[in-house]
């Protein structure tokens, strides 16, 4: 007879003592459980324990997460948290240093338990860290392990960053100034002042005076990637606390100091692979780079303006200026400036007054900024350019101010200027640290790119936006291959003329629309359910070798991990806590399980409780595309498993196979292209034969039956 479902097999194990092999009832309450394992062992006063896991994070066992208890769950038994949270804070009071490490040790490894960090924070244990950390008694391992502890407790988020004292984060400034330092603890003095600049303005104004520049660039030289990491972190943090004004200056001087160069040779193309932390704080320092463009590209040409006028007239001089000078010599005001406005027209404006043109926003000023750059960078590129064009008498000339006042706003469309960043995105380009002025070097490829488009279409002006859609298509495309230089940009480019875009487009159009035919339409409805079996197959294959998830708090990125993964025979899920660069856990070293039999829904997107907590700004869209939840029994109550996926692609696996062991129709979008795959492979092979045979819309007719059937062969007639 099967025990009741809510009763567990576990043992319970005791330094030197027998384990014991019990059968919890999750309905008796945890005290009583206590009392009877003490009593087992002759123990009295069953208050002073606790049980934890003997696996993984050894969490203690509380009313709470009792449920994650399974059948076959090994626990121990141990001093209760309070008892244990008093013991080791008196430890760390003590006059002997061993004393203090052994203490700061065991606190370490039990501050990540959300239960005993509540003990330590309600006897005021931050308090006591803090005065280690502030006093620098030993800036050894005493000094690591108090900051990692605090770390740790910080990170429950049961006290705010802002309550720290002023004296304290100076001093963890202090270490993060200090020249000879250990190695291991100035990473983690950055790692709490860019906690403290993330969530305190005040604090982070405090840090971002204390902590030079300079010291952070020394930190970024240092060929150790856990310090270069931590360092880039407190960088990209005080930039993002900074006002435009500020940011502007910081990143100006950082530059000057050729930040930029050795990101590209140093970090980028070192031969350490880039960690993904890193890649993130990367693409921060990118979108904070181009946002110092927002402004031009939100403000609008002052006609009134004498700085811009002039600009106006440099840009018609440089193209113009021989032809101005030889037709203007003794000419009229009058004349002059009829003269000027035909040549602002020749220059591609669309009204004699080019002011008229650049007062839509975007892109605004940015739009002149590209044409004069342009202008004065390859001088003989813009006149061939605006000359070229400016001659020709057959409608097909291309407009160079029209289009690059639509080039400059579909080149800030593509690259997000203005936009917040994401919390975790990593789509940083290697080609705009790889260049000076690279928004404004990507206009004149991209310019020069658009003249060539625009010829090979032999367009005129009514096909501007179809121009405009191919030349978007182009620098799309060129874009997501991440070249790492901006000549690898014009060479890859380059060779995406509009014959290989249309070329593309038809074959992408081939392999999303097949062919419309009724009896091909017939036989990939009967081919549907053997392919999706096969999708499914695949879909559990893929849980079963599992994925590693990145956990992710409300205040920042965490650079934690976790592996989950199905069991071979679809029962169970399993998971646990990983560290970063290790290889991903064997199935039997993971210690949580969660039975597929008690899992109740799937969530997705806004639906996951983990995402509703932070909340619905622009900067969690992402974390909406790629969260899921599963929601199981947790006694009373109902639990969830969150997740936050490393990918779409990984999302659309994990919903998918999860859709599919609760019995329900996998409806992704990757399915949806998988089968379509599959569809049109199998349609093609099953079609060979009738290559160029053309498929009648209709089936033929049934000929009428013979007049006789004599040429019926009966086989029951047994030849002599």
């Amino acid at each position: 007879m099967a025990p009741p479902r809510n009763v567990v097999k576990i043992a319970v194990q005791m330094p030197e003592a027998i384990p014991q092999l019990i059968q919890l009832d999750q309905a008796k309450p945890l005290a009583a459980v206590l009392k009877e394992v003490c009593d087992a062992w002759s123990l009295v006063h069953s208050e002073r324990y606790a049980l934890q896991f003997a696996d993984g994070h050894r969490s203690y066992i509380t009313e709470n997460n009792r449920t994650e208890i399974k059948n076959g769950s090994i626990l121990c038994l141990s001093t209760a948290p309070d008892l244990e949270a008093e013991r080791l804070l008196g430890g760390l009071q003590s006059g002997s240093r061993e004393r203090r490490r052994e203490a700061l040790q065991h606190l370490v490894l039990l501050a990540p338990d959300v239960t005993f960090a509540q003990e330590v924070v309600s006897r005021d244990g931050l308090q006591r860290l803090g005065t280690i950390i502030e006093d620098g008694d030993d800036l050894g391992e005493v000094l690591t392990l108090a900051l990692r502890a605090f770390l740790e407790l910080m990170e429950h988020g049961m006290v705010s960053w802002e309550t720290l004292s002023i004296p304290f984060v100076r001093k963890v400034v202090c270490y993060v100034n200090m020249n000879l330092m250990d190695a291991s603890v100035q990473p983690l003095a950055l790692r709490l002042l860019e906690s403290v600049t993330l969530s305190s303005p005040a604090l982070g104004q405090l840090v971002k005076s204390e902590v030079p520049l300079d010291r952070l660039l020394v930190h970024l030289q240092v060929m150790n990637q856990q310090l270069q990491t931590k360092a880039m972190a407190l960088l990209t943090a005080l930039l993002q606390g900074a006002s435009p004004a500020e940011r502007k200056h910081m990143l100006d001087y950082l530059w000057q100091r050729n930040l930029r160069q050795f990101i590209y040779k140093n970090i980028i193309h070192s031969a350490t692979p880039l960690g993904d932390e890193m890649a993130h704080h990367l693409y921060v320092l990118q979108a904070l780079m181009l946002g110092l463009l927002e402004p031009r590209m939100r403000t609008p040409l002052d006609p009134y303006s004498q700085e811009q006028r002039e600009q106006l007239q440099a840009l018609r001089q440089a193209a113009f200026e021989s032809e101005g000078e030889s037709l203007g010599t003794g000419l009229s005001a009058d004349r002059r400036r009829s003269l000027c406005a035909r040549e602002f027209r020749k220059l591609g404006f669309s009204n004699s007054n080019p002011a008229q043109d650049l007062e839509r926003v975007p892109p605004g000023l940015l739009a002149l900024d590209n044409m004069l750059y342009f202008s004065k960078h390859a001088p003989s590129a813009y006149s061939r350019l605006v000359l070229e064009n400016s001659s020709r008498e057959d409608k097909h000339e291309c407009p160079f101010a029209r289009s690059s006042i639509q080039l400059t706003v579909l080149l800030c469309e593509l690259l997000r200027v203005g936009e917040p960043c994401s919390e975790t995105a990593q789509d940083f380009s290697p080609m705009f640290f790889g260049q000076d002025q690279s928004f404004h070097e990507l206009f004149c490829v991209s310019i020069q790119l658009l003249n060539k488009t625009w010829k090979e279409m032999r367009a005129t002006q009514e096909d501007f936006d179809k121009v405009m859609q191919v030349v978007r298509e182009q620098l799309a495309r060129t874009l997501a291959l991440k070249p790492s230089s901006l000549e690898l940009f014009r060479t890859k480019v380059n060779a995406l003329p509009y014959g290989e875009v249309l070329r593309l487009r038809q074959t992408e159009r081939l392999h999303q629309e097949g062919t419309l035919a009724p009896p091909i339409l017939e036989l990939r409805e009967k081919l549907k359910p053997e392919l999706m079996g096969l999708i499914r197959q695949q879909r559990l294959l893929r849980l079963c070798e599992g994925t590693l998830f990145r956990k992710i708090s409300s205040r920042r990125r965490q650079d934690k991990l976790w592996f989950c993964c199905l069991s071979p025979n679809h029962k169970m899920l399993q998971y646990g806590d990983v560290e970063e660069g290790a290889s991903p856990p064997t199935l039997e070293s993971l210690p949580e399980q969660l039975p597929v039999a008690d899992i109740k829904a799937l969530l997705t997107g806004k639906d996951c409780p983990h995402v509703r907590e932070k909340g619905s700004g622009k900067q969690n869209k992402d974390l909406y595309e790629l969260a899921f939840s599963i929601s199981y029994d947790h006694g009373e109550a109902e639990a969830y498993l969150n997740f936050i996926a490393p990918s779409k692609r990984e999302f659309h696996l994990w919903t998918d196979g999860l859709s599919a062991l609760l019995g329900g129709p996998m409806g992704s979008e990757q399915t949806r292209l998988d089968l379509e795959q599959l569809l049109t492979m199998e349609t093609k092979l099953r079609l060979l034969e009738l290559e160029n045979v053309p498929i009648p819309e209709q089936p033929p007719p049934i000929p009428p039956p013979p007049t006789n059937f004599n040429f019926c062969y009966d086989c029951s007639i047994t030849e002599p």
